[in-house]
């Protein structure tokens, strides 16, 4: 009996073994099914959140760079006008002093002094080189086999004969890159001729220099307009120079001082005539004026000089200067010998203005 049961045993283990064998594989596919679902929904609710992070992200940049993008409001209205009348008296000084306008654009009053406050087209002016007649340029076909520079020089009519462009092409007054669009046209021996041109020697725009440079003579212009301390420094300059005169073709000559950093920098153009000087010799002839003058006292005399010149001279009449000026002389026999004008008959063309000598006395009484 008790073998029976111990070989029943041994009858049903095997079984028992394989049953629970596949219960236990059960569970790990369980577990395994169980922890792909957790990590599928862990992943799509982090895709989730940063679609939504990166869609704010994008919505606070765009917020951001909305409030950027509106220009700054100023406490009041005052500051914009007081810049933008800044800005419009700059723009007359520089239509009056820019001394590379165009002749003919305005009516130029006679100007002594020239204060450099280049316009943006002046500007541009001193960026940009225009080929002119008899420059030679350096025209490299960049993508040839030799790629060997070959120079040409601008004949006087203007044009250039370029052998691969066939015909001659005019190119006076067109910049360097113009030409070499120009030529990269017109040349139809090769498939998309790459063309580049540079101007080997400047010939077309001089100016001229004199006087106390070290270097006078003709010097050559690299760009439309420069500054006249470019040219000073070319010429060299001596030290004891202290002023100069530009003439220019249909304006008044303009008078200089070297030593300002403002009036050195006005622009130069080709064919200014430029004439350095020194000091203007210290005067030797004098009026002396007295009385109801803003600026009584010695001034220097010229020839010419007339009593209403002379008033100016001295600062004008004072607020409380009358009609009344007498001017006294010395005579042959060391006596002063005097004279009274009206000065309000003078200026409204009913008399005389007349003209002084030097050593002359100016006296302005007060209104009465």
């Amino acid at each position: 009996m008790d073998f029976g049961l111990a070989g029943g045993n041994k009858t049903f283990e095997p079984g028992h073994r394989a049953v629970q064998k596949r219960r236990k594989h059960m569970k790990i596919i369980s577990l395994a099914t169980s922890l792909l679902l957790t990590t599928f929904a862990t992943a799509s609710v982090e895709a989730q959140s940063n679609s939504s992070g990166k869609q704010t992200s994008l919505a606070t940049r765009a917020r951001v760079l909305k409030t950027e993008s509106k220009p700054p409001t100023p406490a009041n209205g005052q500051s914009l006008q007081a810049h933008a009348k800044f800005n419009n008296n700059d723009a007359m000084r520089t239509r009056q002093a820019t001394p590379d306008s165009p002749a003919g654009t305005s009516k130029a009053a006679p100007v002594t002094k020239a204060v450099a406050t280049p316009s943006i087209i002046s500007l541009a002016s001193t960026q940009i080189y225009r080929v002119g007649p008899l420059d030679v340029l350096d025209v490299r076909l960049a993508n040839s086999v030799t790629r060997q520079s070959t120079l040409f020089t601008v004949l006087e009519n203007g044009t250039l004969e370029y052998p691969l462009a066939g015909a001659p092409v005019r190119v006076a007054g067109m910049t360097t890159a113009e030409i070499a669009s120009l030529l990269q046209d017109s040349i139809k021996v090769f498939e998309h001729p790459q063309v580049v041109v540079n101007v080997r020697d400047f010939a077309s725009h001089v100016v001229t220099v004199s006087g106390l440079v070290a270097s006078p003579g003709k010097k050559a212009l690299r760009r439309e307009a420069v500054p006249l301390y470019t040219i000073l420094a070319e010429a060299l300059v001596l030290p004891e120079a202290a002023r100069a005169t530009v003439t220019r073709v249909g304006r008044p000559p303009m008078l200089i001082d070297v030593k300002d950093a403002n009036h050195a920098a006005t622009l130069i153009t080709a064919g200014d005539v430029i004439k350095v000087y020194g000091l203007p010799p210290a005067p030797t002839e004098f009026f002396y004026t007295g009385g109801a003058i803003n600026s009584p006292g010695q001034k220097p005399y010229h020839a010419g000089l007339t009593l209403t010149q002379a008033i100016l001279a001295s600062g004008g009449a004072a607020a409380n200067a009358g009609d009344r000026i007498k001017v006294s002389r010395l005579g042959n026999n060391g006596r002063l010998i005097s004279q009274e004008y009206n000065l309000k008959r003078i200026q409204l063309g009913r008399a005389v203005d007349p003209v002084l000598q030097k050593g002359d006395r100016i006296e302005v009484f007060p209104a009465e």
